[in-house]
């Protein structure tokens, strides 16, 4: 693998597109102050659109001008064409007319006037389609860095901040939002020049042809020029407030599905909808208004328009028949008048348009402008060095103020070494989190510094910060994705191979790392290997995999990831010798399950037998479907299925099984609530149902079976199919039938089309279950439906098995694949915890800042973790604060925060003395 990490450079936004701005070798933060154009070393947010625009697309803005301007000759010939066309070559009478030294009779001349007017309009719509493209390209390149501008400003926004805004806010102003000026952008300066020029050619034809007709055309710009934009610019201060309420709509939106157990728990219902109601009602009213306003303006711009065409009729008609005006002239002023209409009504949109993005753009720059934003440089420079931050680390006098009135820390100073552990202790608000924070660089201190052997942490590139010191809070967040890509987060700091040049993709991903290059994006390809194995100590892949099975295990969350990977799946192609392991456990449980005479705990799949702890599906089917086509949800309705059964003969029993599972339920459940334990031990049937088969069987009452409409036979014949023999106890599926079902899996099998032989993974002793869990593969049978000790011994069967044949790394691997849903919401908060811990363990960091981090887990279970964390972090740095004062004593050092001060610093065994504040912090556990 080739190291870039000696020669990343990366792509800061700059005035010009793309500026390399190349790492000091020589220097940690990078030297000399930054360019004046820059708010803090990142891109710029000038506070009006046409400073941004014009900063990065002003030659891009010149190009569609000089464009816009060449096609005004064009179109002022196309104009012009007609006129010659109806007075020269229609109603003329001199010929043969002369082009270009050619002698043309009428007819040919006809033609090649056309032909000429044929060919100006596809000119002037190629002009136009080009510049519209061009247009268009400029509109999201500029659409793409703005984005990216606030993306990575929302990455630099200080920690506090977050508590003063919701996501639910700021996410809008990102995307739908900022979507209409990526359109206007490409408009900025072409549309008003490319409308204004063609609105003035064709004035200027028609004062050509006529000054009369031409003052008659403009008569009333002036007008709607005064008019109109003062109705229009109250619906902009409506536009606006409904931006702010659609806002608010939004942030109560996400606060109610954050808060749900809050509502439901304190029947917050009825409270919370009144409020979205009042919410609501006031959009209503704000939109109304607007519609009020905006279709008024537009009966009265249509009004004023619509007197031009009279003056027209009644003036050129006057002057065609005394003589003063040609009929081809009329008819030229009046085909081009057709084409004035467009032009000045894209002027009165952009006008109404371009206050309504300004306001947009100066809401959207307003709200991503906080105090306190981390530097840019900073957070994107790589050194070609990254120093070690091991030695003394020293707080001097730090302080730390919220809303520039709290102090939440006031004159803060210590010193330790990084090989040393320290404890950090106090009541609830007494600073001890903050102080964590500041010591991780995650939230920045007003006043004083850290220094981490003589370097202040304050001016250290992120590069340097993150990858030497990590990090742990209480309620940490995850990222959409497996358990295994957040484990190795701390490890993608940069890309260090490109991606195979010569595969079919590599074209298309050096054109998109072009074009974010032009669009100021940063130009990382997110398809390299950004792995670092470097930074963890690590010489390769399988390495890798072993260091997290025991970091996982440090942290005690191996069992968790290992439950993970018995309910995962694996594909036999790629992971071959796996599934082979795999196969082996299967023969091994059997032959356990044998030797220790627990065979009744399990029934195995047999091809031969009828499986009475599987569904009546699963041993037609015998094999787990791989798509829709054959759920077991469906069978009823699959065409394949039903010729299987109509050839057995199976059909209408199982619809008469149906009938009978129908009548015992609608017996057992009529009278019962929908709560009843009943419900859930014939989970096929559901409350909702009963009255739908209840109809139904008194239709078959009434009418018999075979009278029944085709939806109700397949409600019936839907419902044997979810029967678990040893389960619902109902007697409806005899042996003979269960031989005959046999019958049908073998037909089933058979005749199997070859198209649809890839829609189900059949039961094969000897092959592994592509479709099935590693558990299920092992199994291979269904656990022995009333069978007490089963759910105990099961798992720890096959856990022994697993371990025995040392496949429990491989099973832990496969867990490691566990998707952890939005936010690791499919994490429990312990879980959620002990991965936090164990990302930050796998980049080997020479500080590990734990900010009470362990807060979720139980005491047996902290004290491993404690211990499992001390003997990881030998020689290295650790601080901790603890959720429990008394846990103190197994580290160096302790750190006794209390009112933003520390209150008591040294070892536990000189704290722990009668009267100080330790003492009383433990004594109150």
């Amino acid at each position: 693998m080739k190291s870039m990490s000696q020669t990343l450079r990366l792509r800061l936004p700059g005035a010009n597109g793309a500026q390399t701005a190349p790492a000091d070798a020589s220097d940690v933060a990078p030297s000399g102050p930054a360019p004046a154009a820059r708010d803090s070393g990142g891109g710029v947010l000038d506070r009006s659109i046409y400073g941004f625009i014009l900063r990065y697309s002003l030659k891009e803005q010149i190009v569609v001008l000089v464009l816009t301007l060449a096609s005004f000759p064009f179109l002022y010939y196309s104009l012009d064409l007609p006129k010659t066309i109806v007075n020269r070559a229609i109603g003329g009478k001199r010929f043969p007319e002369t082009i270009l030294g050619i002698e043309l009779g009428q007819i040919p001349y006809l033609m090649t006037l056309c032909a000429l007017f044929l060919a100006l309009v596809m000119i002037n719509g190629g002009f136009k389609y080009y510049i519209n493209v061009y247009k268009g390209r400029i509109g999201e390149r500029m659409l793409r860095r703005l984005r990216f501008e606030l993306y990575h400003r929302l990455l630099r926004f200080p920690p506090g901040h977050f508590k003063k805004i919701s996501p639910a806010e700021v996410i809008p102003m990102v995307t739908a939002e900022l979507d209409p000026v990526g359109g206007f952008i490409g408009d900025a300066f072409a549309l008003p020049l490319f409308q204004g020029g063609t609105l003035l050619t064709i004035l200027f034809f028609m004062f050509v042809q006529d000054p009369i007709l031409g003052t008659a055309a403009v008569a009333l710009y002036p007008l709607q020029g005064y008019v109109i934009p003062k109705l229009q610019r109250k619906v902009r201060q409506l536009g606006k407030e409904r931006v702010k309420l659609i806002r608010g709509v939004a942030d109560r939106i996400s606060e109610s599905a954050v808060g749900m157990t809050e509502i439901l728990a304190n029947d917050g219902v009825r409270y919370q909808l009144s409020q979205f109601t009042r919410s609501l009602g006031r959009i209503y009213e704000v939109r109304f208004d607007i519609y009020n306003r905006k279709f008024f303006v537009k009966f009265l711009n249509n009004f004023i328009n619509q007197l031009t065409p009279f003056f027209f009729f009644t003036i050129g008609g006057y002057l065609v028949i005394r003589g003063s005006l040609t009929f081809g002239a009329l008819v030229a002023v009046l085909a081009a008048y057709k084409e004035l209409a467009a032009p000045w009504k894209e002027l009165l949109d952009f006008y109404q348009n371009q206050q309504d993005i300004a306001i947009k753009y100066e809401q959207v720059v307003e709200q991503f402008q906080p105090d306190g934003m981390a530097d840019a440089q900073l957070q994107l420079q790589v050194p070609d060095t990254i120093p070690s931050l091991r030695g003394e680390i020293v707080v001097a006098n730090v302080s730390l103020v919220e809303d520039e009135r709290v102090r939440i820390l006031d004159g803060v100073s210590a010193s330790f070494t990084t090989d040393e552990h320290v404890a950090i202790v106090g009541q609830s608000g007494s600073g001890k989190n903050e102080l964590a924070l500041v010591l991780a660089r995650l939230m920045p201190p007003s006043g004083g510094r850290v220094l981490a052997a003589g370097l202040d942490l304050a001016g250290l590139p992120l590069a340097v910060v993150g990858r030497r010191i990590g990090y742990a809070g209480p309620l940490p967040q995850f990222f959409g994705g497996t358990l295994r890509d957040n484990l190795l987060y701390g490890l993608r700091t940069h890309p260090l191979a490109d991606p195979d040049p010569d595969s079919p993709q590599a074209k298309r991903r050096k054109a998109a790392l072009e074009e974010a290059r032009k669009a100021g994006n940063i130009d990382l390809d997110p398809d390299a290997d950004w792995i670092d194995l470097d930074a963890a100590g690590l010489a390769d892949r399988d390495e890798l995999r072993n260091r997290l099975v025991e970091v996982l295990e440090r942290v005690g969350l191996d069992d968790d990831v290992y439950a993970f990977g018995l309910r995962g799946r694996i594909d036999p192609e790629k992971h071959g010798q796996t599934a082979g392991c795999l196969l082996d456990a299967r023969k091994a449980l059997a032959q356990r399950f044998a030797d220790e005479g627990l065979t009744h705990l399990v029934e195995p799949f047999d091809i031969d037998r009828y499986n009475r702890n599987a569904s009546v599906a699963e041993n037609l089917l015998f094999g787990t479907p791989k798509d829709a086509v054959f759920a077991f949800d469906a069978l009823a309705t699959n065409s394949y299925v039903l010729q299987v059964l109509n050839k057995v003969g199976l059909t209408e029993d199982l619809v008469h099984a149906g009938e009978q599972v129908a009548e015992t339920m609608v017996e057992l459940f009529a009278d019962l609530p929908p709560d009843h334990e009943f419900f859930e031990q014939f989970s096929f049937i559901g409350a909702n149902d009963l009255p739908e088969f209840q109809a139904i069987l008194g239709r078959i009452a009434k009418t018999g079976r075979d009278q029944l409409k085709p939806d109700d036979r397949t409600r019936l014949l839907s419902l044997p199919f979810k029967l678990v023999l040893a389960r619902h106890r109902l007697d409806v599926i005899d042996a003979p039938m269960q031989a005959r079902l046999l019958e049908a899996r073998k037909v089933f099998a058979t005749d199997l089309p070859a198209d649809l032989r890839d829609r189900i993974e059949f039961f094969d002793a000897g092959r592994y279950n592509a479709e099935g869990t590693l558990q299920d593969n092992v199994l291979f049978g269904k656990i022995a439906y009333g069978e007490a000790e089963a759910p105990a011994r099961i798992p720890a069967l096959i856990s022994s098995v697993l371990d025995g044949l040392g496949l429990r790394h491989a099973v832990i691997d496969v867990g490691l694949d566990y998707a952890v849903g939005s936010s690791g919401s499919r994490l429990s908060t312990p879980q959620r915890q002990k991965a936090a811990i164990a990302r930050a363990l796998i980049k080997r960091p020479e500080i590990l800042v734990l900010n009470e981090a362990t807060s979720a887990l139980d005491g047996p279970t902290q004290a491993k973790v404690l211990a499992a964390l001390k003997d990881e972090c030998a020689g290295r740095g650790l601080v901790w604060v603890l959720h429990r004062a008394s846990q103190a004593r197994h580290f160096d050092r302790v750190i006794v925060m209390s009112g933003g001060k520390i209150a008591e610093t040294g070892s536990f065994e000189a704290l722990a003395k009668p009267g100080t504040t330790l003492t009383l912090l433990t004594q109150a556990e």
